[in-house]
């Protein structure tokens, strides 16, 4: 329809509103249609050709930019119960930042389901969503709709096939169960990525890495990107494997970060070397430290001074200095070898209080058996239960009710629910949000009834993550 039928259409239009005729009006062909009734049909016919012509000829075309998208992917797991997604939605809602929604979506998926794309839908560029969410994330990502992802095995041959999340998925599963077979992917087909995917696939080696791969990730030492040589590196600092030897001199990194480390004695009678942050003099030494210990290796620092890793973490004086004890844990975090982290993990949480709060920057590294240990750990003693928001990595969804209950925390819970101290009730709603995901269903709902009788409302929307956890009890 043209511009001059619409402007006709809208003169008939008004005439029918103020109760008179069109059929003068109407355009000739409307006319040879209508023409042979009587006056009182004539109009209900030119009527019904007005409305067709605005459900029809009036649609709006789509752009020329529209383009038709596949299907939406099916996930390997059963979506959200409908019952269960306003839940959803309140609690997603109520998370306090990225993290915090990306629990919520954790925790979902650890309970054998998958939410509804109209709740949440990952990014092209999440790589932190649960595995099952891959075949969504290439969907978000393949925009010309024409390459479509395989549920078979991941090979050299069908690499392209693949779009990146579900091939990120297939090598990490295969670095798990064939890792020999993953690095040869890697090696034969990531030379050919971009800088930014080959670095997420060299990532991926962290899963089942072994002496057997020192050869490839040594070849890594020419790679054109930075980044790549760098986490080529740390994995190799992680095997035992040194970096390229330094002169010892002003610009050996290694013999910088040593200056900025005092080597001292400690004890009486067995003496024992000890290494502490040196006193330094201006803020521009600190931040070149704290440069230094995020690119240099545990494994060559402590050869450095002549020790083993463990020696070196064993002889280090955490206390004296809480921002290089980050530094020092983030370096074993990103360098140290399984048995460092172990090593420096049990002896922190052996010796409990403050000092235990740095293995939280290990979490990541570290087998589900010390990372609950740890959580238990800080549950017992109400001063650091803020950090437990700082843990990465922890699986949802074990917590039971004997843990929150062997301690002083529901007790403090239940005080600062029953006080009226603003900032108090604030550190409240972030610490339920952790238990939310951490928490079984069962304590989750014991816990909700404990906070409410401790005077929290019912409705409170803080519960809503618990509220959720406890009414997720499986497929």
């Amino acid at each position: 329809m043209n511009e001059i039928e619409q402007t006709g259409l809208a003169t008939m239009r008004d005439c029918w509103i103020t109760g008179g005729t069109s059929f003068d009006l109407a355009p000739v062909g409307w006319k040879e249609i209508a023409g042979s009734a009587n006056p009182d049909e004539r109009e209900r016919r030119l009527l019904a050709i007005a409305a067709q012509a605005l459900e029809i000829a009036l649609r709006p075309a789509a752009p020329k930019t529209l383009k038709r998208r596949p299907p939406l992917p099916e996930l390997a797991l059963p979506m959200l119960p409908e019952r269960l997604r306003p839940l959803f939605r309140a609690a997603l809602k109520q998370a306090a930042d990225a993290r915090g929604k990306s629990r919520v979506v954790a925790l979902v998926a650890s309970r054998g389901f998958v939410l509804h794309p109209m709740d949440w839908m990952p990014a092209a560029s999440d790589q932190t969503s649960p595995d099952v969410y891959a075949p969504w994330v290439d969907w978000q990502a393949g925009v010309d709709g024409e390459k479509h992802t395989r549920r078979e095995q991941l090979t050299a041959e069908n690499w392209d096939d693949f779009y990146p999340a579900a091939r990120r998925t297939a090598l990490a599963d295969m670095r798990r169960t064939a890792p020999a077979a993953a690095r040869q992917l890697i090696e034969t087909r990531g030379s050919s990525e971009p800088a930014e995917v080959r670095l997420a696939l060299i990532a991926l080696m962290h899963f089942g890495l072994g002496a057997d791969d020192v050869p490839f990730l040594k070849s890594l030492s020419a790679d054109r990107s930075g980044k790549v040589r760098e986490l080529a590196g740390r994995l190799l600092a992680r095997l035992g494997e040194h970096g390229q030897p330094g002169d010892g001199g002003p610009e050996d990194p290694i013999a910088e970060l040593a200056a900025f480390i005092t080597e001292g004695k400690s004890g009486f009678i067995r003496r024992r070397t000890t290494y502490a942050p040196a006193k330094l003099k201006s803020p521009a030494q600190e931040r070149r430290r704290a440069e230094l210990f995020e690119t240099c290796n545990l494994v060559d620092l402590a050869a450095r001074f002549g020790v083993t890793e463990s020696d070196f973490i064993g002889a280090w004086q955490f206390g004296a200095d809480n921002n290089v004890d980050i530094l020092v844990a983030r370096m074993v975090a990103a360098s140290g070898s399984d048995a460092a982290v172990a090593h420096m993990a049990d002896t922190l949480v052996a010796e409990g209080g403050k000092p235990a709060l740095f293995v939280l920057h290990l979490m990541p590294r570290l087998d589900s058996r010390r990372q609950r240990v740890l959580v238990r750990l800080i549950l017992k003693d109400t001063q650091y239960l803020g950090a437990l928001s700082l843990a990465e990595g922890v699986e949802a969804g074990w917590l039971d009710w004997a843990d929150l209950t062997n301690g002083k925390t529901l007790p403090a819970l239940r005080t600062a629910v029953a006080g009226n101290d603003d900032a108090v009730k604030r550190g409240v709603d972030q610490f339920l949000e952790t238990l939310g995901f951490l928490a079984t269903a069962a304590a989750a709902e014991k816990l909700i009834g404990d906070v409410v009788a401790a005077g929290m409302a019912p409705a409170a929307p803080s519960l809503g993550l618990l509220r959720l956890n406890a009414s997720l009890t499986g497929p």
